[in-house]
């Protein structure tokens, strides 16, 4: 018991003295808390709250969070057809803070993403040939969706509990186009007798949003702390129409290749004022001069 009391008062006086000085620091004298002028990176924790999670409860998406980093982006997510489409931002967004002193910070955010998916089949060769022999047929899929923020970040307390807010404006981009390209060319022998796809171009979007958010910091070890921050705003986004590139053979005056280009699929424009998607953000905040 007396243990636990002499314990007590030694934290009670090392709070005062921090409440005093506005400084805590660890056993080696290292300062806990950011100081004016530290630059920060941050890291969205969501992902890795899901992944340990998966692992603790023996579910079966431990390996969604590498899967969504490699195909997703805030334009496009692949499948079957191309055409899948996800606006919100999924995957891991990095963030970065600069304290231009201590109840002030300018934050940004980015990502960058790239990809794409090749399938190849083989087809009979045409004319027919003895032996059998086979061509390919490609089908390739690549996307881009870029999403950058920036903002201004006002901190209250010196503890290693930080109260934090402000305002942040994101704009995004996103496009993705899917090509083919056939291992038998169009001729008299090979007339296919329809209009066959070399290039189906997705409408590009564009995202744009104002948000202002709150939420607290709290530093669990010297220049690295916990962050949770809700947040409320408006956004727009837009996509355009689909752009698909086509080829046939055309028989006339001894035959040659003719192209054509269309414009198809639905054009969309939102518009939304709400908070987060989830509601609340989640992120790792590693601080250094």
């Amino acid at each position: 018991m007396k243990k636990i009391v002499l314990f007590a008062a030694a934290l009670f006086a090392v709070s005062a003295v921090s409440a005093q000085t506005g400084e805590i620091t660890s056993n080696r004298g290292e300062n806990w808390l950011s100081q004016d002028g530290d630059w920060a990176i941050t890291f969205d924790a969501a992902p890795l709250l899901n992944y340990a999670g998966n692992l603790f409860n023996n579910g079966n998406n431990s390996n969604v969070m590498a899967m969504n980093n490699m195909i997703a982006s805030r334009g496009y997510q692949y499948s079957d057809d191309g055409a899948g489409r996800a606006l919100n931002v999924g995957g891991v967004v990095i963030g970065g803070k600069k304290l231009i002193d201590a109840n002030t910070a300018y934050r940004g955010q980015v990502r960058l993403g790239f990809g794409s998916h090749k399938e190849t089949d083989l087809v009979f060769t045409i004319p027919a040939t003895d032996p059998v022999s086979f061509v390919d047929n490609v089908k390739k899929f690549n996307f881009m969706g870029i999403d950058l923020g920036v903002g201004l970040e006002k901190r209250v307390g010196s503890t290693r509990v930080v109260g934090v807010y402000g305002a942040m404006f994101d704009i995004g981009f996103g496009s993705a186009k899917t090509t083919y390209e056939y291992g038998n060319a169009l001729s008299n022998n090979n007339p296919d007798g329809t209009h066959r796809p070399t290039e189906e171009k997705l409408g590009s979007t564009m995202g744009l949003g104002l948000r202002a958010f709150a939420g607290i910091e709290w530093f669990c070890a010297p220049k690295i702390s916990l962050s949770a921050e809700y947040s409320w705003g408006v956004s727009m986004s837009s996509k355009g129409h689909t752009t698909t590139s086509t080829e046939w053979w055309d028989p006339a005056n001894g035959g040659s290749v003719k192209t054509e280009s269309t414009d198809g699929g639905t054009k969309e424009n939102d518009f939304g004022i709400d908070t987060g998607i989830s509601g609340a953000s989640i992120g790792v905040n590693f601080y250094f001069q």
